[in-house]
């Protein structure tokens, strides 16, 4: 009896589980795409990249949906068992907080498991690969990206670039070009033709300007030097694929432990807590989801969701306290997670008469 009640009550909670993350992630990778799909109209993604960025965004969504999912779908499974008198049939058959936490270890062991992994490890590469990709796209954009007849930002120094046409090998024709230059100077360069061409340094590259003529001087002063040329070349730097200071979320666990910074303990300590919070969250949807028999299968959902706002919330806030030094380390985001778990253990003392036993 009690294999097959474990049984049951593990599918329940699993096939719940799968619905309630595939449909979350569903829902943010359709929004990931769109954004994806304009990078690569803009010339920012390569085409061929889009799905390796959707799949890499998606282990990093993962790591918040596997401990959310999780969470709805234990109060989802158990409120449906409350609400057609399942549970209390079974807990008249002497099946308590155990016989409910047993099965849930079978399904919350590998999950916490795979989202510690995710946290410390999955996520901070995929998200170091999707930067990869973006400082590949930027190094290889060239003139063919540019929108003909419209004016685009163009180079690491931001210059503003029109082409009235743009021919299939990448060169421009009747090209306007706008940056800036040292000391406030300002730099525009009509030519009748544009190309890119590499140079020996394989981080910089030339756009060189044919049959032009270039002004440069202090907007506000009649000083301007005009320059006519026959070929006219503007070296720019290609940006770097390894940044030097990689943001603290990409950075590698190791790298976090053996720093002292804020910001990097934060970080540590967020990456942690996500597993132990998928736990906490675990055991505490068991007892949120108690209700009475026939009540709506809904009815404790949003109460859940406030919970789960504010446990997040702190979590959160805590980071952030941490980086501003307005709490110690040492305290750090445990306090947060020692809360939640003491409002778990006392809502199962009270909904199974533990504190009774104890003052008696």
């Amino acid at each position: 009896m009690t294999r097959i009640l474990d049984r049951y009550i593990f599918r329940e909670i699993t096939m719940t589980w799968l619905g309630v993350t595939m449909v979350l992630l569903l829902i943010l990778l359709t929004n990931q795409f769109a954004r994806v799909l304009g990078d690569v109209a803009k010339g920012k993604l390569p085409k061929d990249a889009a799905f390796d960025v959707i799949g890499l965004s998606a282990a990093q969504y993962l790591t918040v949906l596997v401990p959310i999912g999780l969470f709805l779908s234990i109060m989802l499974a158990l409120g449906r068992l409350y609400r057609d008198s399942e549970m209390p049939a079974m807990m008249a058959c002497r099946v308590g907080p155990s016989g409910i936490y047993r099965p849930l270890m079978w399904l919350l062991v590998p999950l916490a498991l795979g989202v510690a992994w995710l946290s410390i490890e999955g996520a901070p590469r995929a998200l170091t690969a999707i930067d990869r990709i973006g400082a590949e796209a930027r190094r290889e954009a060239d003139l063919a990206s540019i929108e003909p007849g419209r004016f685009t930002m163009f180079g690491p120094d931001q210059a503003v670039i029109y082409g009235e046409r743009v021919t299939a090998d990448g060169d421009m024709e009747k090209v306007f070009m706008q940056r800036q230059v040292a000391d406030g100077r300002v730099e525009l360069v009509i030519a009748d033709r544009g190309e890119q061409v590499e140079s020996e340094d394989q981080d910089t590259r030339l756009l060189v300007l044919h049959n032009g003529r270039r002004y440069e001087g202090v907007p506000g002063t009649t000083r301007f030097r005009v320059v006519e040329f026959a070929e006219h070349g503007i070296p720019y730097q290609l940006p770097s694929l390894n940044p030097p200071d990689p943001r603290p979320r990409a950075m590698p666990f190791s790298q976090l432990m053996n720093s002292g910074e804020l910001a990097h303990i934060a970080e540590m300590q967020w990456r942690l807590g996500i597993p132990l919070s998928t736990i906490i969250l675990a055991l505490l949807a068991v007892p949120l989801s108690k209700s009475r028999p026939r009540a709506g299968r809904y009815g404790r959902l949003g109460i859940g969701l406030l919970v789960f706002i504010i446990y997040l919330n702190m979590l959160t806030a805590a980071k952030a306290w941490i980086e501003q030094a307005a709490v110690s380390p040492l305290l750090g985001l445990w306090w947060v997670h020692g809360c939640v778990l003491l409002f778990t253990l006392t809502l199962l003392a009270i909904q199974n008469g533990w504190h009774r036993r104890i003052w008696r």
